[in-house]
């Protein structure tokens, strides 16, 4: 497929050594001269050592663009004034693909909780029905990266809040916003930047561009005053309710919030796709790795990894349930982050709390559940074996932070792998 419009005979700055800077580094290097540059000195800039460029020479030259990481904070970085004064100058890989690929296919899925297993549906779907989808974005391949790409590719981008704060071009065929929630407030500083930043891939649309929105008033209330181009649809819970009845996969019965299905079902009108083949794809769904993934399941204990949990609203629909829950949390608790479980859930539930902010999350949690408090995870999963062999009734155990992982893991991966690794230690199971 012919590009149109790609960045050729430029002098960029990638700013971020990450998988989105390399991508976009090895994407644009060879029309236009590139320089890398990253606050830390990673392992991975070895390779590229010819390319890299010292903050002090860096801030000596003029760029045509400067291409962003997500990762990237803008107000709190080491290059924060040289970027301010260059505002106009700041790009993103999702621009870059735009202006490479005007014309492809786009489906953009953003939200605060259920991108990845809704991409990763989605994607599957649109396979089973002989369609050449590519998952990219924050699941899967840097768009980048993606060869071979014809007239009828689809790409089905996960797009976070801090890919889409930045971005200027980059315009998506159809967009998906699941859902809003308090997060990343760090660095959003309010609700409502934080919502803008989400609806770039809505406001940067055209007239036959479709978006699918989560019906919510405040974001109702911020596209008032955008003049927005494509055609809305805002998605009232429960409009594909009679679908649910013939979902098999428990996965999606009870733990993955069905409005999330809805969105697809919802989309499926613009890509004349199956009834039948959705449900097909859905029944056969394999979790994510820690995404409310069951590593465990006998009769005295059920263990459930949630790691990718990293806000109290992300993980307050999985506490609706009538099983006794050990629920293990802790982190970094996110900015403006509420717990709002019905009264009714509490007397199942036991916390145990460990890391940075545990005195936070207890201030929260505090005469509403049973709480245990621990400094780190290994100690929790110790305490815990010793609590399941006084039981006289099956446990739940749900691992899900509802926080982010910086103070102790690199990641939720790695967090999640490291509590898979405790519980084949340490914890008796039968």
């Amino acid at each position: 497929m012919n590009k149109t419009n790609a960045i050729v005979n430029k002098k960029i700055l990638i700013y971020g050594a990450g998988k989105s800077g390399i991508s976009s580094f090895n994407y644009l290097k060879n029309k236009n001269i590139c320089y890398l540059y990253d606050d830390f000195k990673t392992n991975r800039l070895k390779k590229y050592k010819k390319n890299y460029i010292s903050k002090q020479k860096l801030k000596k030259s003029k760029y045509d663009f400067i291409i962003l990481s997500p990762g990237i904070d803008i107000n709190n970085c080491s290059l924060t004034k040289f970027l301010k004064n260059n505002l106009k100058k700041i790009l993103t890989e999702l621009d870059i693909f735009y202006k490479s690929y005007p014309n492809i296919t786009t489906i953009t899925v953003t939200g605060t909780n259920g991108k990845s297993t809704t991409c990763k549906l989605l994607h599957d779907i649109l396979s089973n029905h002989g369609i050449d989808s590519r998952l990219t974005g924050n699941i899967g391949n840097p768009l980048l990266n993606e060869k071979k790409i014809t007239k009828n590719t689809v790409f089905v981008v996960e797009a976070s809040s801090y890919q889409l704060a930045y971005a200027k071009n980059f315009r998506s065929k159809f967009s998906l916003i699941l859902n809003i929630s308090p997060d990343h407030l760090e660095r959003h500083l309010t609700m409502k930047k934080y919502i803008q930043s989400k609806l770039k891939c809505v406001t940067n649309q055209i007239h036959h561009d479709i978006s699918i929105i989560q019906d919510n008033e405040a974001i109702k209330n911020i596209l008032k005053v955008k003049r927005v181009k494509s055609k809305i649809i805002f998605l009232k819970k429960n409009k594909y309710l009679y679908l649910k009845k013939k979902i098999q996969n428990n996965y999606f019965k009870k733990f993955i919030s069905f409005q999330n299905v809805e969105f697809i079902v919802e989309l499926s009108k613009f890509f004349n796709l199956k009834t039948k083949n959705i449900l097909n794809s859905i029944n056969n769904f394999k979790p994510l790795n820690f995404r409310h993934e069951l590593i465990h399941d006998s009769k005295l204990v059920k263990v459930i990894n949630d790691s990718k949990s990293t806000s109290l609203s992300s993980t307050t629909p999985f506490l609706e349930t009538k099983e006794k829950t050990y629920w293990i949390l802790g982190g970094l608790l996110k900015k403006g982050d509420k717990f709002d479980l019905k009264n009714k859930y509490f007397k199942n539930l036991c916390g145990f709390i460990y890391g940075k902010d545990k005195k936070k999350f207890y201030r929260i949690l505090k005469n509403k559940i049973n709480i245990k408090l621990n400094n780190n995870l290994r100690d929790t999963i110790i305490l815990i074996s010793k609590r399941i062999k006084k039981e006289n009734k099956k446990i739940t155990i749900l691992f899900s932070p509802a926080a982010a992982s910086f103070d102790q893991f690199k990641n939720f991966e790695e967090r999640g792998k490291y509590f898979n690794n405790l519980v084949k230690k340490y914890l008796i199971i039968k």
